[in-house]
Protein backbone atom coordinates (compact mmCIF):
# COMPACT_ATOMS: atom_id res chain seq x y z
CA UNK A 1 0.00 0.00 0.00
CA UNK A 2 1.36 3.25 -0.98
CA UNK A 3 2.19 6.06 1.70
CA UNK A 4 -0.87 8.25 0.11
CA UNK A 5 -3.22 4.92 0.48
CA UNK A 6 -1.97 4.43 4.14
CA UNK A 7 -2.47 8.01 4.81
CA UNK A 8 -6.49 7.59 3.26
CA UNK A 9 -6.81 4.71 5.12
CA UNK A 10 -6.07 6.63 8.26
CA UNK A 11 -8.35 9.52 7.82
CA UNK A 12 -11.28 7.26 7.12
CA UNK A 13 -10.48 5.51 10.09
CA UNK A 14 -10.30 8.48 12.10
CA UNK A 15 -13.49 9.66 10.92
CA UNK A 16 -15.39 6.48 11.50
CA UNK A 17 -14.21 6.60 14.92
CA UNK A 18 -15.36 10.08 15.34
CA UNK A 19 -18.67 9.27 14.17
CA UNK A 20 -18.55 6.23 16.53
CA UNK A 21 -17.99 8.53 19.63
CA UNK A 22 -20.08 11.11 18.85
CA UNK A 23 -22.93 8.38 18.47
CA UNK A 24 -22.22 6.74 21.54
CA UNK A 25 -21.60 10.07 23.09
CA UNK A 26 -23.60 12.92 22.11
CA UNK A 27 -23.58 16.49 22.73
CA UNK A 28 -24.96 16.62 26.12
CA UNK A 29 -28.18 18.85 27.38
CA UNK A 30 -28.56 20.09 30.74
CA UNK A 31 -31.67 21.49 32.54
CA UNK A 32 -30.63 23.11 35.55
CA UNK A 33 -33.77 23.29 37.95
CA UNK A 34 -34.62 25.41 41.08
CA UNK A 35 -37.29 24.20 43.58
CA UNK A 36 -37.01 27.35 45.36
CA UNK A 37 -37.44 26.84 49.38
CA UNK A 38 -37.59 23.17 49.21
CA UNK A 39 -36.20 22.28 52.64
CA UNK A 40 -33.94 18.87 52.60
CA UNK A 41 -35.94 16.56 54.34
CA UNK A 42 -39.53 17.42 52.35
CA UNK A 43 -38.42 14.61 49.60
CA UNK A 44 -39.23 12.17 52.06
CA UNK A 45 -41.99 13.95 53.95
CA UNK A 46 -44.27 14.70 51.08
CA UNK A 47 -45.72 12.61 48.09
CA UNK A 48 -43.00 13.08 45.64
CA UNK A 49 -42.84 10.29 43.32
CA UNK A 50 -40.82 11.52 40.45
CA UNK A 51 -38.22 13.48 42.54
CA UNK A 52 -37.89 10.05 43.84
CA UNK A 53 -37.32 8.06 40.97
CA UNK A 54 -34.94 11.04 39.30
CA UNK A 55 -32.54 10.60 42.22
CA UNK A 56 -33.03 6.52 42.40
CA UNK A 57 -31.18 6.34 38.82
CA UNK A 58 -28.59 9.34 39.70
CA UNK A 59 -26.84 11.42 42.51
CA UNK A 60 -28.76 12.80 45.78
CA UNK A 61 -27.40 15.05 48.50
CA UNK A 62 -28.70 13.88 51.94
CA UNK A 63 -28.72 17.94 52.36
CA UNK A 64 -27.26 20.48 50.34
CA UNK A 65 -25.32 23.22 52.05
CA UNK A 66 -26.13 27.04 51.42
CA UNK A 67 -24.56 30.30 51.40
CA UNK A 68 -24.69 32.32 53.73
CA UNK A 69 -26.78 34.63 53.83
CA UNK A 70 -29.29 31.63 52.91
CA UNK A 71 -31.72 33.62 51.07
CA UNK A 72 -32.68 33.74 47.29
CA UNK A 73 -30.56 35.59 44.98
CA UNK A 74 -27.15 35.05 47.07
CA UNK A 75 -28.03 31.44 46.78
CA UNK A 76 -28.96 30.77 43.12
CA UNK A 77 -26.44 33.03 41.82
CA UNK A 78 -23.26 31.05 43.82
CA UNK A 79 -25.26 28.04 42.42
CA UNK A 80 -24.68 28.96 38.60
CA UNK A 81 -20.88 30.59 39.87
CA UNK A 82 -19.17 28.61 42.24
CA UNK A 83 -18.48 31.95 44.43
CA UNK A 84 -19.61 32.83 47.72
CA UNK A 85 -21.68 35.64 47.89
CA UNK A 86 -19.03 38.14 49.20
CA UNK A 87 -17.29 36.87 46.27
CA UNK A 88 -19.84 37.63 43.51
CA UNK A 89 -21.63 40.75 45.17
CA UNK A 90 -24.90 39.18 45.24
CA UNK A 91 -24.72 39.78 48.98
CA UNK A 92 -28.58 40.09 50.06
CA UNK A 93 -31.78 40.23 48.40
CA UNK A 94 -31.62 43.79 49.00
CA UNK A 95 -28.26 45.58 48.19
CA UNK A 96 -27.11 49.13 49.64
CA UNK A 97 -24.14 49.97 47.58
CA UNK A 98 -22.64 53.43 48.06
CA UNK A 99 -21.26 53.80 44.91
CA UNK A 100 -24.63 53.77 43.92
CA UNK A 101 -27.53 56.24 44.32
CA UNK A 102 -30.48 53.29 43.78
CA UNK A 103 -30.38 50.37 46.49
CA UNK A 104 -30.39 47.00 44.68
CA UNK A 105 -33.67 44.82 44.78
CA UNK A 106 -35.26 41.63 43.46
CA UNK A 107 -38.02 43.16 41.35
CA UNK A 108 -36.76 46.93 40.37
CA UNK A 109 -34.68 47.65 37.26
CA UNK A 110 -31.82 47.16 39.28
CA UNK A 111 -32.08 43.53 39.01
CA UNK A 112 -31.28 44.15 35.59
CA UNK A 113 -28.31 45.89 35.65
CA UNK A 114 -24.87 44.16 34.87
CA UNK A 115 -22.68 46.28 37.35
CA UNK A 116 -24.69 44.11 40.70
CA UNK A 117 -23.00 40.94 38.89
CA UNK A 118 -20.01 39.52 39.30
CA UNK A 119 -17.94 36.47 38.33
CA UNK A 120 -19.25 34.60 35.62
CA UNK A 121 -22.56 32.54 35.23
CA UNK A 122 -22.94 29.29 33.97
CA UNK A 123 -24.35 30.44 30.84
CA UNK A 124 -21.63 33.06 30.07
CA UNK A 125 -19.17 30.12 30.69
CA UNK A 126 -21.45 27.92 27.93
CA UNK A 127 -21.91 31.36 25.71
CA UNK A 128 -17.93 31.74 25.59
CA UNK A 129 -17.42 28.02 24.85
CA UNK A 130 -19.72 28.10 21.85
CA UNK A 131 -22.69 26.60 23.08
CA UNK A 132 -26.10 28.24 23.14
CA UNK A 133 -27.71 28.99 26.63
CA UNK A 134 -31.46 29.61 28.10
CA UNK A 135 -31.66 30.51 31.73
CA UNK A 136 -35.26 31.09 31.89
CA UNK A 137 -35.89 33.00 34.97
CA UNK A 138 -32.83 32.21 37.34
CA UNK A 139 -31.50 35.06 39.31
CA UNK A 140 -28.81 37.22 37.35
CA UNK A 141 -29.84 36.24 33.64
CA UNK A 142 -31.19 39.35 32.90
CA UNK A 143 -28.24 40.74 33.46
CA UNK A 144 -25.45 41.30 31.08
CA UNK A 145 -22.56 39.86 32.60
CA UNK A 146 -19.02 40.64 31.08
CA UNK A 147 -20.98 42.18 28.38
CA UNK A 148 -21.91 38.37 27.72
CA UNK A 149 -25.80 37.64 27.44
CA UNK A 150 -27.29 34.39 27.06
CA UNK A 151 -28.87 33.01 24.18
CA UNK A 152 -32.33 33.09 25.30
CA UNK A 153 -34.30 34.31 28.58
CA UNK A 154 -37.05 36.28 29.77
CA UNK A 155 -37.88 39.16 32.41
CA UNK A 156 -38.97 37.36 35.89
CA UNK A 157 -42.74 37.28 36.38
CA UNK A 158 -44.20 35.18 39.20
CA UNK A 159 -47.36 35.08 37.64
CA UNK A 160 -46.55 32.80 34.84
CA UNK A 161 -47.70 29.62 36.46
CA UNK A 162 -46.28 26.58 36.76
CA UNK A 163 -47.51 24.45 33.89
CA UNK A 164 -46.18 27.64 31.53
CA UNK A 165 -43.23 26.84 32.89
CA UNK A 166 -43.15 23.73 31.93
CA UNK A 167 -44.29 24.48 28.35
CA UNK A 168 -41.16 26.64 28.24
CA UNK A 169 -38.25 24.07 29.20
CA UNK A 170 -40.43 22.17 26.46
CA UNK A 171 -40.56 24.23 23.94
CA UNK A 172 -36.85 24.77 23.90
CA UNK A 173 -36.13 21.46 24.18
CA UNK A 174 -37.96 20.97 20.69
CA UNK A 175 -36.28 23.62 18.83
CA UNK A 176 -34.18 22.31 16.04
CA UNK A 177 -30.58 20.83 17.04
CA UNK A 178 -29.26 23.84 15.90
CA UNK A 179 -30.98 26.30 17.58
CA UNK A 180 -31.62 24.59 20.71
CA UNK A 181 -29.92 25.08 24.12
CA UNK A 182 -27.25 23.08 25.58
CA UNK A 183 -27.85 24.68 29.19
CA UNK A 184 -31.39 25.70 31.06
CA UNK A 185 -32.66 26.48 34.12
CA UNK A 186 -36.31 26.44 35.38
CA UNK A 187 -37.56 28.16 38.17
CA UNK A 188 -40.42 27.29 40.61
CA UNK A 189 -41.67 29.49 43.83
CA UNK A 190 -44.70 27.53 44.44
CA UNK A 191 -43.06 25.89 48.01
CA UNK A 192 -41.26 28.96 49.08
CA UNK A 193 -44.43 30.54 49.22
CA UNK A 194 -46.45 28.17 50.85
CA UNK A 195 -43.27 27.61 53.57
CA UNK A 196 -43.55 31.32 54.55
CA UNK A 197 -47.41 32.31 54.48
CA UNK A 198 -48.54 29.21 55.72
CA UNK A 199 -44.94 27.02 57.54
CA UNK A 200 -43.06 24.64 56.32
CA UNK A 201 -44.82 21.77 58.55
CA UNK A 202 -48.63 22.81 56.49
CA UNK A 203 -50.64 21.54 54.36
CA UNK A 204 -50.68 23.95 51.95
CA UNK A 205 -46.71 23.46 51.75
CA UNK A 206 -47.47 19.37 50.61
CA UNK A 207 -49.76 20.69 48.11
CA UNK A 208 -47.37 22.92 46.77
CA UNK A 209 -44.85 20.40 46.74
CA UNK A 210 -46.61 17.69 44.87
CA UNK A 211 -47.19 20.43 42.26
CA UNK A 212 -43.73 20.83 41.98
CA UNK A 213 -43.06 16.92 41.72
CA UNK A 214 -45.37 17.11 39.35
CA UNK A 215 -44.31 19.40 36.48
CA UNK A 216 -40.74 17.26 37.44
CA UNK A 217 -42.76 14.10 35.97
CA UNK A 218 -43.92 16.21 32.73
CA UNK A 219 -40.57 17.66 32.02
CA UNK A 220 -39.13 13.78 32.22
CA UNK A 221 -41.75 12.37 30.26
CA UNK A 222 -41.64 15.47 27.66
CA UNK A 223 -37.93 14.61 27.74
CA UNK A 224 -38.62 11.10 27.10
CA UNK A 225 -40.99 12.36 24.37
CA UNK A 226 -38.55 14.12 22.66
CA UNK A 227 -35.65 11.15 22.29
CA UNK A 228 -33.02 13.58 24.37
CA UNK A 229 -33.06 10.73 27.04
CA UNK A 230 -29.73 9.69 25.98
CA UNK A 231 -27.84 13.34 26.61
CA UNK A 232 -30.43 15.17 28.90
CA UNK A 233 -29.09 15.47 32.54
CA UNK A 234 -31.79 16.88 34.66
CA UNK A 235 -30.18 18.99 38.32
CA UNK A 236 -32.54 19.25 40.81
CA UNK A 237 -31.19 22.63 43.67
CA UNK A 238 -32.98 24.17 45.85
CA UNK A 239 -31.55 27.50 47.53
CA UNK A 240 -32.30 27.04 51.13
CA UNK A 241 -34.89 25.81 53.86
CA UNK A 242 -37.29 27.30 55.92
CA UNK A 243 -38.30 27.05 59.27
CA UNK A 244 -41.35 28.39 61.40
CA UNK A 245 -41.50 31.59 62.92
CA UNK A 246 -43.21 31.97 65.96
CA UNK A 247 -45.50 35.05 66.81
CA UNK A 248 -44.06 35.34 69.41
CA UNK A 249 -40.59 35.69 68.68
CA UNK A 250 -39.87 39.02 67.78
CA UNK A 251 -37.47 41.35 68.62
CA UNK A 252 -37.95 44.83 68.60
CA UNK A 253 -34.72 47.17 68.11
CA UNK A 254 -36.10 50.74 68.60
CA UNK A 255 -36.60 48.86 72.44
CA UNK A 256 -32.53 49.57 72.30
CA UNK A 257 -31.85 52.37 69.48
CA UNK A 258 -33.22 55.42 68.19
CA UNK A 259 -34.28 54.44 64.71
CA UNK A 260 -33.57 57.56 63.56
CA UNK A 261 -29.61 57.03 63.74
CA UNK A 262 -30.11 54.24 61.42
CA UNK A 263 -30.46 52.68 57.98
CA UNK A 264 -32.51 49.80 57.76
CA UNK A 265 -31.27 47.66 55.11
CA UNK A 266 -32.61 44.23 55.91
CA UNK A 267 -35.05 43.16 58.57
CA UNK A 268 -36.11 39.99 59.28
CA UNK A 269 -34.43 36.94 59.84
CA UNK A 270 -31.22 38.58 59.08
CA UNK A 271 -30.39 42.16 60.10
CA UNK A 272 -28.04 44.57 58.00
CA UNK A 273 -27.66 48.30 59.56
CA UNK A 274 -25.92 51.20 58.20
CA UNK A 275 -25.92 53.61 61.05
CA UNK A 276 -25.55 57.26 60.12
CA UNK A 277 -22.28 59.15 59.94
CA UNK A 278 -20.34 59.32 63.01
CA UNK A 279 -22.84 57.00 64.74
CA UNK A 280 -21.29 53.39 64.15
CA UNK A 281 -19.77 52.87 67.25
CA UNK A 282 -22.71 53.73 69.32
CA UNK A 283 -25.31 52.30 67.58
CA UNK A 284 -23.11 48.76 68.13
CA UNK A 285 -22.70 49.20 71.52
CA UNK A 286 -26.38 49.92 72.24
CA UNK A 287 -27.50 46.80 70.50
CA UNK A 288 -24.31 44.29 71.21
CA UNK A 289 -25.53 41.75 74.05
CA UNK A 290 -28.58 43.54 74.34
CA UNK A 291 -31.35 40.49 73.37
CA UNK A 292 -30.31 36.62 74.02
CA UNK A 293 -31.60 35.79 70.62
CA UNK A 294 -29.74 38.34 68.20
CA UNK A 295 -26.12 38.59 67.66
CA UNK A 296 -24.32 41.62 66.82
CA UNK A 297 -21.32 42.09 64.72
CA UNK A 298 -18.80 44.98 62.87
CA UNK A 299 -18.89 43.54 59.72
CA UNK A 300 -15.24 42.70 60.06
CA UNK A 301 -15.87 40.31 63.17
CA UNK A 302 -18.50 37.96 61.53
CA UNK A 303 -16.76 34.48 62.18
CA UNK A 304 -14.99 33.23 59.27
CA UNK A 305 -16.96 30.03 58.51
CA UNK A 306 -19.48 32.54 57.11
CA UNK A 307 -17.18 33.63 54.15
CA UNK A 308 -18.79 36.88 54.26
CA UNK A 309 -17.77 40.20 55.29
CA UNK A 310 -15.16 41.49 52.83
CA UNK A 311 -17.55 43.08 50.54
CA UNK A 312 -17.97 46.34 50.40
CA UNK A 313 -21.67 46.47 49.77
CA UNK A 314 -21.93 44.63 53.23
CA UNK A 315 -23.48 46.82 55.69
CA UNK A 316 -21.03 48.15 58.86
CA UNK A 317 -23.46 46.09 61.45
CA UNK A 318 -24.84 42.44 60.73
CA UNK A 319 -27.01 40.85 63.14
CA UNK A 320 -27.83 37.01 63.50
CA UNK A 321 -30.56 35.55 64.49
CA UNK A 322 -31.59 32.58 66.21
CA UNK A 323 -33.78 29.70 64.34
CA UNK A 324 -37.42 31.43 64.08
CA UNK A 325 -36.84 34.69 65.46
CA UNK A 326 -37.86 37.90 63.65
CA UNK A 327 -36.15 41.30 64.35
CA UNK A 328 -38.26 44.57 63.34
CA UNK A 329 -39.46 47.84 64.23
CA UNK A 330 -42.51 48.57 66.44
CA UNK A 331 -43.45 51.58 63.52
CA UNK A 332 -42.52 49.06 61.00
CA UNK A 333 -45.27 46.54 62.48
CA UNK A 334 -47.72 49.23 62.84
CA UNK A 335 -47.54 50.03 59.29
CA UNK A 336 -47.73 46.71 58.49
CA UNK A 337 -50.48 46.27 56.09
CA UNK A 338 -53.79 44.25 57.40
CA UNK A 339 -53.83 42.37 53.69
CA UNK A 340 -50.49 41.24 53.79
CA UNK A 341 -49.43 38.10 54.01
CA UNK A 342 -48.99 36.05 56.91
CA UNK A 343 -45.68 35.00 57.90
CA UNK A 344 -45.28 31.46 59.10
CA UNK A 345 -42.01 30.66 57.92
CA UNK A 346 -38.11 31.99 56.86
CA UNK A 347 -35.01 31.70 56.07
CA UNK A 348 -32.05 33.47 56.47
CA UNK A 349 -30.41 31.90 59.23
CA UNK A 350 -27.30 30.35 60.17
CA UNK A 351 -26.54 27.66 57.21
CA UNK A 352 -25.40 25.26 59.86
CA UNK A 353 -28.96 24.70 60.97
CA UNK A 354 -30.39 22.06 59.16
CA UNK A 355 -33.56 23.63 58.58
CA UNK A 356 -31.59 26.10 55.88
CA UNK A 357 -30.65 22.96 54.34
CA UNK A 358 -31.85 22.76 50.25
CA UNK A 359 -31.97 20.23 48.02
CA UNK A 360 -29.91 18.62 45.47
CA UNK A 361 -30.68 15.84 43.01
CA UNK A 362 -28.78 14.94 39.65
CA UNK A 363 -29.20 12.54 36.91
CA UNK A 364 -28.76 11.67 33.61
CA UNK A 365 -26.21 9.65 31.02
CA UNK A 366 -22.90 10.65 32.73
CA UNK A 367 -23.97 10.92 36.17
CA UNK A 368 -23.56 7.31 38.54
CA UNK A 369 -27.17 5.73 39.62
CA UNK A 370 -28.20 5.38 43.27
CA UNK A 371 -25.65 7.62 44.76
CA UNK A 372 -26.52 9.32 48.24
CA UNK A 373 -23.55 11.52 49.26
CA UNK A 374 -23.09 13.36 52.21
CA UNK A 375 -24.16 17.37 52.87
CA UNK A 376 -22.16 19.24 51.20
CA UNK A 377 -21.64 23.43 50.25
CA UNK A 378 -23.74 24.44 47.03
CA UNK A 379 -20.60 26.63 46.03
CA UNK A 380 -19.18 23.17 44.75
CA UNK A 381 -22.17 22.43 42.31
CA UNK A 382 -20.93 24.88 39.46
CA UNK A 383 -17.65 22.85 38.59
CA UNK A 384 -20.17 19.63 38.27
CA UNK A 385 -22.32 21.47 36.11
CA UNK A 386 -19.45 22.32 33.83
CA UNK A 387 -17.72 19.07 33.70
CA UNK A 388 -21.71 17.91 32.76
CA UNK A 389 -20.89 19.96 29.42
CA UNK A 390 -17.52 19.21 28.73
CA UNK A 391 -16.67 23.31 29.56
CA UNK A 392 -13.67 24.37 31.23
CA UNK A 393 -15.39 26.59 34.46
CA UNK A 394 -14.50 29.59 35.09
CA UNK A 395 -12.31 29.98 38.84
CA UNK A 396 -14.60 29.77 41.62
CA UNK A 397 -14.67 29.12 44.88
CA UNK A 398 -16.09 25.33 44.89
CA UNK A 399 -13.74 22.11 44.56
CA UNK A 400 -14.18 20.26 41.30
CA UNK A 401 -13.24 16.92 43.07
CA UNK A 402 -16.25 16.73 44.63
CA UNK A 403 -18.29 16.69 41.95
CA UNK A 404 -16.57 14.72 39.89
CA UNK A 405 -17.09 11.41 42.46
CA UNK A 406 -20.51 11.91 40.96
CA UNK A 407 -19.57 11.16 37.49
CA UNK A 408 -19.44 7.72 35.26
CA UNK A 409 -16.18 7.01 34.44
CA UNK A 410 -15.32 4.96 31.38
CA UNK A 411 -15.15 1.73 32.71
CA UNK A 412 -18.75 2.22 34.87
CA UNK A 413 -20.23 3.83 31.27
CA UNK A 414 -19.40 0.34 28.97
CA UNK A 415 -21.01 -1.33 32.23
CA UNK A 416 -24.43 0.41 32.38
Amino acid sequence: MTRAARALVAIVIAAATLVAQRASHPDPILLLISFDGWRWDYIDRVPAPNLKALAARGVRAAELIPSFPTFTFPNHYTIVTGLYPDHHGIVQNTIDDLAYAERFTMSAATAREGRWWGGEPMWVTAERQGLRSAPIFWPGSEAPAGGVRPTAWLPFDDKVSTTDKVGQVLDLLALPAERRPSFLTAYFSEVDHAGHENGPDSPELITAASHLDEALGQIVDGVRRLGLDDRMTLVVVSDHGMTPTPADRFIFLDDYVDPDSIDFVEMGAFLQLRPYPGLLDAVYRQLRGRHPHLAVYKREELPARFHYGRNPRITPIIGLLDQGWTVTTHEREAARRPDAPPRNGAHGYDPQLRSMHGLFVAAGPGVRRGLVVAPFENIHIYDFLCAILRLTPAKNDGDPAVGKAWLVTGDQRRNR
